[in-house]
């Protein structure tokens, strides 16, 4: 047994992937070059470059990888590179619909071009705030006017001569009635030189104080002089309104050739400019039919009360239809706008329509509320955001997909509150280019993809993002290069080639495996961080491995809280693990805990017992519901491996339970189903296992052993158990050789090995791993298909024949018993 226990010990050398210092080129990190190029990231970065390049619909980004691997820092430098290539995007600007107000009208220009329009108009109408009432005011325009109301009042002087005569000839007098704001002339008969109404007089004609023929003659002579009165009325209106339409021609005439006179630079400079020309020629006649507003701009307003003036009329509130809203400007860009959306909301992200409430309590708006969102923004270039915060913001995912669907974007604001009164508007809608990066993790990626089918037609270019990369000296190199360029933009201090040494083997551990360092920089960066300030802290210029370890370990204590209060248990026997000693069906299990900002190992008593039945094997765990998919499955690949090496000819008839001890919070995974195979056949041959050694690892129905995950942190979690109960020399963990490359333990586990306290064994079957855990072998199937007698598996066939016939022999005497029961009671029937 001594020679298999050598034979299967891990090598002192492969217990830990170690750097020689003096193997770095390099002293410090003041010596290495400064790192451009994003490094173990070539499938990804490939990807995405060729996302970048390929101007298709459909084909923006979806970027995937562990949250660690720093995919934001990466792409923001991809982005970036590529973007300085092109030409920067169009201005985007709304301008008033005259004719629709509620459709607000769309204008384009070149990149700079938008800011200068909205400055020749707003230059335009201050000369039209200056220029237009001066204009009013002007002799000339007095002029005018005063010549149109004596032309006015010479033809109603006209209309009016004699008729004074005539009326007072036939017995009355002329005047002016108020019926409502309009007043009307009217006659009234003269009565013994007092003017009285004709009703006045019937009421005296019906009393008998005023003569019935005189009553009917002037009633006769009204009606003749009313008609002649009502028609001079008519046409006096009609010359009003005559003059009125001429005065607001004049009006409309001198504003239009003044106004032309004014635009003329803006309508030369926007000339080639079909929309922006268009839209100058509607401004102009809009305010020639806002001209009574517009004339009182700076003149102040007389009150509702007599004598009362109110404020004058503000000339912004007036001339604000006519303004500008620039709504993206990329004057002062070089290239394509990168936007990345930290908190891509509804409203960051598409914009809104901004809302004033009015006097009346209403909610109103107009084309100068408009506001640009991060996506109209990175029109014709490049908008990164978060999957996990996008998707959780109600209405963003959708409006998203839709934009990039259709290649436009019609902003509308996304309100909770649209039950309220309120006028909206409906802008024009933008063409959209915009390539979108979207983040997230591999399992949020793919979990997108199975609820909503569309994915792959809007984000045909997946950017998968590795979390390690090959230790090779490249890419040693190529990591110490990166260390320097974070020390040196992070202002840290250098960090020695013994310092570095050790964050290049702590990358090895974090990505799991010898031949692979691990790409979650970011990670790397805090360390350096973490031992930059313990450098200050000793008041030391270089930063040295010392401080590197110190800092780890610190990360460790601060979050093991957990693992420490494990310990204890164990410690103190709460929790029940023997380290000495042999035991049968029972042997130690690994098993890792995460908290999620660590993972630790630690042993968990594993044990079997096994009867006469039919039942097989019982997972307990599986019938309390605390067991997961997977490690049932570990469960029923046991049954195969027993049937596959004991039931080729007997049946396989046991009742065999197996549970973890002292387990509450359920059990999943197959890396303790070789362990449960070891409890179970040495509950069979009834031959005791070692306690001493912690055994990890899954297996399949040959009972080949193969790799388990945190292989690492399970030999680990043992070690410091028996190193808290006294390590013996005898103590060690059973690992599957697969796993071998995997190892990167903790200096002083290693140290323990190389001083013969710990031990690692690395087995490949099922049958090398009984043969350590009990000293016994395991013993090969003769010819005749029976094993060794005094071997494991030769104890464990004999078991099984003695569990299947001691089976047979109780179930006949149990009927024979039962058949002489039913004999001897029907003899004392028939007596």
């Amino acid at each position: 047994m001594a020679e298999i226990e050598q034979r299967n010990l891990v090598p002192l050398d492969k217990l830990r992937w170690k750097v020689d210092p003096a193997t770095l080129p390099f002293a410090t990190t003041k010596d290495l070059e400064e790192l451009t190029d994003i490094i173990g990231q070539n499938r990804g970065v490939d990807a995405f470059r060729f996302g970048m390049g390929i101007d298709a619909k459909g084909y923006n980004i979806f970027v995937t990888g562990a949250a660690d691997v720093g995919k934001m820092g990466m792409v923001r430098q991809l982005l970036e590179k590529a973007s300085r290539k092109q030409q920067p995007p169009s201005d985007l600007c709304y301008v008033n619909n005259f004719k629709t107000p509620e459709e607000p009208i769309l204008l384009t220009f070149e990149a700079g071009e938008g800011q200068k329009f909205k400055k020749d108009i707003e230059e335009f109408l201050e000369d039209i705030k200056r220029e237009i009432p001066q204009l009013f005011e002007s002799q000339e325009y007095i002029n005018s006017k005063n010549a149109l109301l004596e032309e006015h009042d010479k033809k109603t002087r006209d209309f009016f001569k004699g008729l004074e005569e005539r009326v007072k000839e036939a017995g009355f007098v002329l005047v002016n009635m108020q019926m409502g704001q309009v007043q009307r002339p009217d006659i009234v008969p003269v009565v013994d030189g007092e003017p009285t109404h004709l009703l006045k007089l019937e009421e005296l004609v019906e009393k008998g104080r005023f003569p019935k023929k005189e009553y009917e003659a002037l009633q006769e002579k009204y009606k003749e002089l009313k008609e002649e009165i009502d028609t001079i009325f008519m046409d006096v209106r009609r010359l009003q309104k005559d003059v009125k339409t001429k005065s607001e021609e004049v009006d409309r005439l001198m504003f239009m050739n003044t106004a032309r006179e004014l635009a003329m630079s803006l309508t030369d400079a926007w000339k080639e400019h079909e929309k922006a020309t268009k839209h100058i020629k509607a401004m102009l006649e809009n305010m020639s039919e806002q001209l009574d507003i517009i004339k009182m701009i700076g003149q102040p307003q007389m009150g509702p009360m007599p004598g009362m003036q109110l404020p004058a009329v503000n000339a912004e509130a007036v001339l604000h239809p006519y303004g500008v809203n620039l709504l993206v400007d990329n004057a002062e860009r070089d290239g394509p706008p990168v936007i990345i959306e930290s908190f891509p909301n509804y409203r960051n992200l598409f914009g809104s329509i901004e809302r004033v409430m009015d006097r009346s309590g209403l909610w109103r708006t107009d084309f100068q509320k408009i506001t640009a969102g991060s996506f109209i923004k990175a029109n014709g270039g490049f908008l990164v955001i978060n999957l996990i915060d996008a998707i959780m913001e109600p209405g963003v995912w959708q409006t998203l997909k839709r934009a990039l669907k259709t290649s436009e974007l019609e902003i509308q604001t996304f309100d909770p509150y649209s039950f309220m009164a309120s006028t909206g508007i409906k802008p024009e809608a933008i063409s959209m280019d915009v390539k979108v990066v979207v983040l997230a993790t591999t399992q949020l990626y793919h979990m997108l993809k199975h609820y909503d089918p569309e994915v792959e037609m809007i984000f045909k270019v997946r950017a998968d993002f590795d979390s390690s990369m090959d230790n090779t000296d490249e890419g040693v190199g190529e990591v110490s290069r990166l260390i320097g360029t974070y020390a040196k933009k992070r202002d840290l201090k250098p960090f020695n080639n013994k310092a570095v040494a050790a964050l290049l083997e702590h990358s090895v551990r974090k990505s799991g495996r010898q031949e692979k360092l691990s790409t979650s920089f970011p990670v790397i960066g805090d360390i350096m961080a973490e031992a930059n300030y313990l450098a200050n802290n000793e008041e030391q210029e270089v930063v040295d491995a010392e401080h590197v370890e110190k800092a780890l370990e610190a990360r460790i204590y601060r979050d093991g809280l957990v693992e420490e209060k494990i310990q204890e248990m164990i410690d103190r026997g709460t929790i029940f693990i023997d380290v000495a000693g042999g035991e049968v069906g029972q042997i130690n299990g690994l098993a890792v805990y995460s908290t999620g900002d660590m993972m630790f190992g630690k042993p968990s008593r594993i044990t079997c017992t096994t009867s006469m039945g039919k039942e097989g094997i019982i997972n307990i765990e599986r019938d309390a519901k605390m067991s997961g998919p997977t490690h049932n499955k570990g469960m029923l690949i046991l049954s195969g491996y027993l049937r596959s090496h004991f039931a080729q000819e007997k049946p396989l008839t046991l009742a065999a339970s197996i549970a973890f001890e002292q387990s509450y919070g359920g059990v999943d995974g197959d890396s303790a189903s070789s362990t449960e195979l070891y409890a179970l056949l040495s509950s069979l041959a009834d031959v005791p296992i070692k306690q001493s050694i912690a055994v990890t690892g899954s297996v399949n129905q040959n009972g080949e052993v193969q790799p388990i995950g945190g292989v690492n942190e399970k030999i680990e979690g043992f070690y410091k158990v028996c190193e808290a109960k006294g390590l013996t020399g005898e103590q060690g963990v059973m690992i599957p050789e697969a796993n071998v490359k995997d190892l990167m333990l903790k200096q002083e586990v290693v140290d323990a090995v190389d001083k013969g306290k710990f031990s690692i064994w690395a087995i490949q079957n099922v049958r090398e791993g009984i043969e350590i855990l009990t000293g016994v072998i395991a013993g090969e199937r003769n010819e005749d298909g029976t094993y060794p007698e005094n071997s494991v598996y030769g104890l464990v066939d004999a078991r099984l024949v003695s569990l299947a016939e001691g089976l047979r022999d109780f179930g006949r005497n149990n009927s024979e018993n039962n058949s002489t029961g039913t004999s001897e009671k029907t003899e004392n029937d028939d007596e």
